[in-house]
């Protein structure tokens, strides 16, 4: 069965955006061996424009085939003409109010997100990835089997959350960690089953 994989920046204190949904602010803290690693190991995340210019426009897939967006996420390239960010990936936007997509490359679905992401965990392909934003991120909370965290050395005080959710913790269990020279981080997490919850004292 593919797993669904929640594959975001954030702050240290746990915000993949600004308020406005800007996230250009994580470029500061990028430093030379982050930036080699991401693009030599999570090549499938980076969209298809920058992979153009990083040299791997012609690299096979090899961790996603599909990426899922919530309608904010997506629209945050707009602006410079980037109606089909992933086009190397199934791209599938999540929006209730939008009929249309902008780009033919571009499904546009008002489907419930868990039943979305159940049929296609039944289906044959690589992983499938989610982008964002956290309000997507919240409801298929209980879908998400893996979490990869880059985490910036920064502060950001308010912003978009890693998860906007109810109160509803969840485990997940630490499989692997590295730490860049800038003080950069990839956290990645497991979902943990109840038994490897960690017991609480009586």
């Amino acid at each position: 069965m593919r797993k669904l994989t929640y594959f975001v920046g954030a702050t240290i204190d746990g915000f993949i955006a600004a308020p406005d949904g800007g996230f250009d602010f994580f470029m500061a803290y990028s430093t030379e061996d982050y930036v080699l690693h991401m693009t030599a190991e999570y090549a499938d995340t980076v969209p298809t424009p920058a992979r153009a210019a990083a040299g791997i426009a012609d690299a096979p897939n090899s961790r996603f085939d599909t990426v899922l967006m919530g309608r904010g996420a997506y629209a945050t390239g707009l602006p410079a003409g980037l109606t089909s960010p992933y086009a190397h990936l199934r791209q599938i936007m999540l929006a209730r109010s939008l009929t249309a997509s902008p780009d033919p490359a571009v499904e546009v679905t008002a489907e419930d997100p868990v039943a979305l992401v159940r049929k296609l965990k039944e289906e044959d392909g690589l992983g499938i990835w989610l982008c964002g934003g956290g309000d997507l991120a919240g409801r298929l909370l209980p879908e998400i089997d893996e979490l990869i965290v880059k985490q910036y050395p920064v502060v950001a005080g308010t912003g978009i959350p890693l998860f906007r959710a109810d109160f509803s913790p969840r485990a997940f269990r630490l499989t692997d960690s590295r730490m860049f020279e800038g003080g950069n981080l990839v956290l990645t997490y497991a979902k943990a089953s109840d038994q490897s919850r960690p017991e609480q004292p009586e």
